[in-house]
């Protein structure tokens, strides 16, 4: 059997979650998948997979095999395609990745229409709220918030975000006035765990040598924008997020932002991919694309 098709079998695997979704992927049957995954195993002389009736996951050897399995395929695909010249065609599955309220509200209606421009295009949008490395899970794009680390990586500026602290008008009506982040520390706060679970800092002040941190219990923890947002514009107190996430509710009214003179400075905003992906035409196509629509996003969420 050819090392690199068994290869191509076990990362489809890995991507549909089991042997049928790799065999409707690729059009084999799981017997073909489950040789082509055990031809692997003996070659390599180690279990490359957990299996029961209904999961598989990934031994220990498996995940850094699955590493380098994506690299290597990664490696073929830009090889074939440069020396096919087919810059002028994008086909194939392109894989990104974005946090979820970003994913969802900015990139989706995006590639709808990038679905009907390049229908030899197929992709895969991964939402998480967590950072993936782009090379070791075979992804194409991200889109990064946040300053960047030194690395292989290339960016591609789209914006910025402000992160913002706010609440209801009838909150902030019954309650004490906020004047300074101290006063956060007698207020309800709705909290998640990326934008502070129980503290959130903000920027030097007075000549202090240290950002200032506000501890606080909250009242409410939750994990998706979108629970924070509702229950803070039902009153229910104070929440940390990303400007664009609140735009319509501070243009609507229903959320007022406050200590804006203490933020942070902002956040850029990237689309990330590996070095040497743009000259794949699938990738170079959806940067194209997106980079101008998701600028005028961002210009368009700003809250100056």
């Amino acid at each position: 059997m050819d090392r690199i098709d068994a290869m191509k079998v076990f990362i489809a695997t890995l991507d549909e979650g089991s042997l049928a979704g790799a065999g409707r992927r690729l059009g084999r049957s799981p017997a073909a998948v489950s040789r082509a995954i055990a031809f692997l195993e003996e070659h390599t002389g180690t279990a490359l997979l957990h299996r029961t009736t209904r999961t598989i996951k990934l031994s220990d050897a498996g995940e850094r095999y699955a590493a380098a399995c994506r690299r290597i395929l990664t490696d073929l695909e830009e090889a074939d395609l440069l020396i096919a010249h087919e810059r002028s065609a994008p086909r194939g599955l392109l894989t990104l990745t974005a946090p979820v309220a970003a994913g969802e509200d900015l990139l989706r209606p995006m590639l709808d229409d990038f679905i009907a421009r390049f229908p030899a295009v197929a992709v895969r949008l991964q939402l998480l709220d967590r950072p993936v490395s782009l090379i070791d899970e075979g992804i194409d794009i991200a889109l990064r918030i946040g300053h960047l680390p030194d690395s292989t990586l290339v960016a591609v500026p789209v914006g910025e975000v402000r992160r913002v602290v706010a609440a209801s008008p009838r909150y902030l009506a019954k309650h004490p006035p906020i004047l300074q982040p101290a006063d956060l520390a007698r207020h309800e706060i709705v909290s998640m765990t990326h934008f502070g679970l129980d503290s959130w800092s903000f920027p030097t002040s007075g000549g202090a040598a240290i950002p200032q941190v506000v501890q606080f219990a909250p009242r409410f923890i939750v994990n998706t924008v979108r629970a924070a947002i509702a229950s803070a514009v039902d009153g229910h107190g104070l929440v940390r997020l990303f400007s664009y996430h609140v735009a319509k509710e501070v243009r609507d009214a229903s959320l007022q932002i406050v200590l804006d003179d203490r933020e942070h400075a902002p956040l850029p905003v990237h689309l990330l991919t590996p070095h040497g992906r743009l000259a794949v035409p699938k990738v170079r196509a959806f940067v194209d694309f997106a980079t101008p629509r998701l600028r005028r996003e961002f210009k368009r969420l700003r809250l100056d």
